[in-house]
């Protein structure tokens, strides 16, 4: 878990959705009435340690490519970063914290340095030496107060969740945002929906968000709802395979004191996963500290 200095500006744009009827902009109304506050561009994506995929056949022509290094990987991050680049709360699964596959490049702080994003926080959740080191990464543009690392249970080791705050350090003036990437497993699943709401149940304003290989109507999700004040997943649009996307296994929920104003699932072929992004309002009360604010 790192927190990176502000790197040189890079050029950034707002990324805009495009794609087939059925993926891209969703118009929703807002979660709660309108709320005044700081509207912030929150994104989760399962990036598959910057590989693309367009059939199904590549899961096996690719295989070497999730233990040996390959030229485009660098390449096509870069093509990550640049789309990541307008957002402002960037979840990211399937990282490589730094080994042989990656070249020994942490890929959070990568990401951080090539999209403008000044803070990134990297997890690994199952450590493989020099082979793989299987992370989780959150980039930021607001400086958080608190960044907690979670084990999530499992059969497997190797599930985890980023928690970060921002705002304030105690009271209700606190963003809490949540980062998880689930097991394939539905016992595994429901054990950690389990955990999570434990963690998150006194919190009023919080965003999870991640790939949870199940869609938002699964009985796990439903029991995290039920735990927490969250509300169900924003959107069920589905983000999986990228190329022919026939599951929603990527998420955003969020709790009614957030206003939300635009959902998008984006048709970008950097992963074997879309990325799903959301707008919220964030109530006045929290102030998001921009790293130029220090």
């Amino acid at each position: 878990m790192t927190q990176h200095t502000p790197a040189k500006p890079f050029h950034t744009y707002p990324a805009q959705p495009t794609g087939d009827a059925g993926q891209g902009l969703l118009e929703v109304g807002p979660s709660t009435p309108p709320l005044a506050g700081q509207r912030i561009r929150v994104l989760s994506y399962n990036v598959q340690v910057g590989i693309s995929a367009t059939r199904f056949h590549h899961y096996f022509t690719n295989s070497w490519k999730h233990v040996l290094p390959y030229q485009g990987r660098l390449g096509n991050l870069d093509s990550v970063a640049r789309f990541i680049s307008g957002f402002d709360l960037v979840g990211l699964q399937e990282l490589d914290a730094g080994s042989l596959r990656s070249q020994f490049i942490n890929l959070a702080q990568y990401l951080s340095e090539r999209s403008d994003l000044p803070y990134w926080y990297s997890q690994t959740n199952r450590n493989l030496g020099k082979i793989a080191q299987h992370s989780l990464g959150l980039l930021s543009r607001y400086h958080p107060h608190t960044v907690v690392e979670h084990r999530l249970p499992s059969v497997i080791p190797g599930r985890g969740a980023l928690e970060a705050h921002f705002g304030a350090e105690q009271g209700s003036g606190s963003l809490v945002i949540m980062l998880v990437h689930l097991s394939l497993g539905k016992r595994d699943r429901r054990l950690q929906m389990e955990y999570i709401a434990e963690v998150l149940r006194d919190h009023e304003h919080v965003v999870v968000m991640g790939d949870m290989n199940c869609s938002c109507h699964a009985d796990e999700v439903k029991r995290l709802v039920r735990q927490t004040r969250l509300q169900e997943p924003l959107a069920a649009h589905k983000t999986y395979p990228s190329w022919r996307p026939a599951h929603a296994f990527d998420h955003i929920l969020v709790t009614p004191g957030l206003g939300v104003e635009q959902v998008h699932v984006y048709n970008v072929n950097y992963s074997d996963h879309l990325p799903v992004g959301v707008e919220i309002v964030v109530p006045e009360g929290i102030t998001l500290p921009h790293w130029t604010d220090h």
